[in-house]
């Protein structure tokens, strides 16, 4: 080494020493360098987890970067803390979530579930309701969105509303969505408004979206199924729904539609429109298991008009005089049958059956005098008719020779018959038109009592329930076609109708086959009515009783003698009287096809 290197080195000795002695301190730079490296390590695990989870805490300026960039102007309304808010009025209980100010759950007060439950309509578990909006950043659903609410109270034409507003804001521009609850209704108005907000809105209308797995609410599941469907009304007026039969099921509506409904046996949640939707997609499955009813899902597009929607909830019975002043055609969440005997549940024994809950509330008496009250009614079809197969029975000698003489030949017997029949005077309509005329009213409670509410969880005598089967005995196997149980109305209906029909055979001039129909029918019955209302079989086992004591009473006062000395009167008048138009055409018609057939 020489002098210079070793000069070098003697001065960078110096320079270290000096430094060490008066210008080093504690070696708190090393604890501080190490603090910022775990902290550049905690930014960094922070950054991660905010794209994993927004919703955990991180720094506002990043939570507030990402937002920004996945909601734009929307995003402030993303941020909040989400709490439950609930309606509440005499006839139910609705709550809410602050996140996306939906309904959360439904709750009608009046009623209780098969097993004594609380009757919940829907539920977060059940039931998922989302509104989605097309925007600038792409469709968003104000379910994403936190929500202020605001609870008042206002009165209109005297009747007392709750009002629970909810407002979701970002700078001057504001989502409110506006719930009204009135006493005694099972209606919730709904209104929407978009303020500050259409540079942004891409599309001027809302989807809505409503996915629901029915609840069960009664015990007989199968019945609940069978009567659980999706309803529509068009704006055009017409009522649709999709196959009750069907396991599945959907159907796209493209032109306007009023509401729609999810309707249960006994109770209905809808939607309705405040003008209309403008399509609809309607789709509807039964599950494999027994934890829904029925899945449903409605996805409906609301229009908005300068930023603003209105429609209104419906939940509640389905109870026709109650569905009738909600919206037009909501009636026909209650299936009334077929157009030949609707008529008459809609007009005649809805009506009477209210007026009689005015003064009577033990169902059982109810079903009895609407029995009373239509066969007191319908007595003089019943006269009639009685009269009809008198006038056949006392004639019947005269049959009997017709079918001695022309029994080989049954073109002549038939035509030879209706030549009898005209100088009688006797038509051999006469009894079975008058029946005829009854029918609309016995298949009418085919369908009225199956679907009327106001016999839910009503007992009567041993029925429990009279709006469903009546099992005195629960079978340990299944019968095809009758079931696992023995409902005792069913079977008290099936003796009586068999009694009728005994009794009635000896009134009548039949014989042969047709005389034992009657005692098959019966049967055939006791199978189909076995698993239907209670309500039904007793109403069915109460009208034979009456009609059976109709025809004893009648039979008392009717002579066979005294209508064989009429019979004889008129053939004698009428000896020469020519063969009406009617007469004359249905011989020629015999006759022609007496010639048809003896060309073959």
């Amino acid at each position: 080494m020489d002098r210079n290197q070793a000069t070098g080195l003697i001065l960078f000795a110096a320079v270290l020493l000096v430094y060490s002695i008066f210008f080093a301190t504690t070696p708190e730079p090393v604890i501080e360098e190490e603090q910022a490296t775990s902290s550049l390590e905690l930014q960094e695990k922070d950054v991660e987890d905010v794209v994993s989870t927004p919703i955990l805490s991180e720094p506002d300026s990043l939570q507030d970067l990402i937002a920004q960039r996945q909601f734009g102007v929307f995003a402030p309304m993303t941020k909040g803390t989400e709490e439950i808010v609930t309606l509440e009025n005499d006839k139910m209980i609705v709550a809410f979530s602050s996140k996306g100010a939906e309904i959360v759950k439904v709750e009608l007060k009046e009623f209780k579930t098969w097993d004594q439950r609380p009757l919940v309509l829907l539920d977060q578990s059940s039931s998922d309701i989302d509104y989605i909006i097309q925007t600038d950043k792409g469709a968003l659903s104000l379910n994403q969105f936190f929500f202020n609410p605001t609870l008042s109270s206002t009165e209109n034409d005297g009747e007392k509303a709750s009002v629970l507003t909810f407002t979701a804001q970002s700078g001057n521009a504001r989502i409110t969505r506006t719930y009204s609850l009135t006493e005694g209704n099972y209606t919730l108005d709904k209104y929407l408004e978009f303020v500050g907000l259409n540079n942004y809105l891409s599309e001027a209308y809302v989807q809505v979206k409503w996915d629901d797995r029915l609840q069960r609410q009664e015990q007989d599941i199968e019945e609940s199924r069978r009567k659980t469907n999706i309803n529509f009304f068009k704006a055009s007026g017409s009522h649709d729904d999709l196959s009750l039969t069907s396991s599945s099921d959907d159907a796209d509506i493209t032109e306007p539609v009023k509401w729609v409904s999810f309707s249960q046996r006994f109770f209905t949640s809808a939607i309705i429109a405040g003008n209309a939707f403008s399509n609809a997609n309607l789709i509807q499955n039964t599950p494999d298991d027994t934890l829904s009813i029925k899945n449903m899902q409605a996805n409906l597009l609301m229009p908005l008009e300068n930023g603003k929607a209105e429609a209104q909830y419906f939940f509640g019975p389905n109870n026709y005089n109650l569905l009738k002043t909600i919206t037009p055609g909501f009636e026909n969440n209650v299936d009334m049958g077929y157009f030949f005997v609707s008529w008459v549940n809609k007009y005649i024994i809805v009506n009477l059956f209210q007026f009689l809950e005015k003064y009577f509330n033990n169902y059982g008496i109810i079903i009895i005098l609407i029995v009373l009250i239509i066969k007191l009614a319908l007595f003089p079809l019943t006269y009639k008719s009685y009269i009809g197969m008198a006038k056949m029975r006392v004639i019947k000698p005269e049959i009997d020779e017709l079918k001695e003489k022309y029994g080989e030949d049954p073109s002549k017997m038939q035509q030879e018959q209706m030549k009898l029949f005209g100088q009688l005077g006797v038509s051999p309509i006469s009894g079975c038109l008058p029946m005829l005329l009854q029918m609309p009213f016995l298949f009418a409670m085919f369908f009225f009592f199956p679907n009327s509410i106001e016999l839910r969880q009503e007992s009567f005598l041993w029925a429990k329930d009279l709006s469903t089967y009546d099992a005195i005995v629960y079978l340990p196997f299944t019968i095809p076609f009758y079931g696992a149980h023995v409902s005792l109305f069913t079977i008290l209906m099936t003796v009586s109708q068999i009694a009728y029909t005994h009794f009635n055979n000896q009134l009548t001039a039949q014989a042969g086959p047709m005389k034992n129909i009657g005692y098959i029918m019966p049967v055939i019955f006791m199978f189909v009515l076995n698993s239907f209302p209670a309500a039904l079989s007793f109403y069915y086992f109460v009208s034979n009783m009456v009609t059976f004591g109709q025809q004893a009473l009648i039979k008392m006062f009717v002579d066979d003698s005294k209508i064989r000395v009429k019979i004889e009167e008129y053939r004698k008048r009428n000896v020469n009287k020519k063969k009406s138009k009617f007469q004359q055409k249905l011989e020629d018609a015999m006759k022609a096809a007496e010639a048809n057939k003896k060309k073959k």
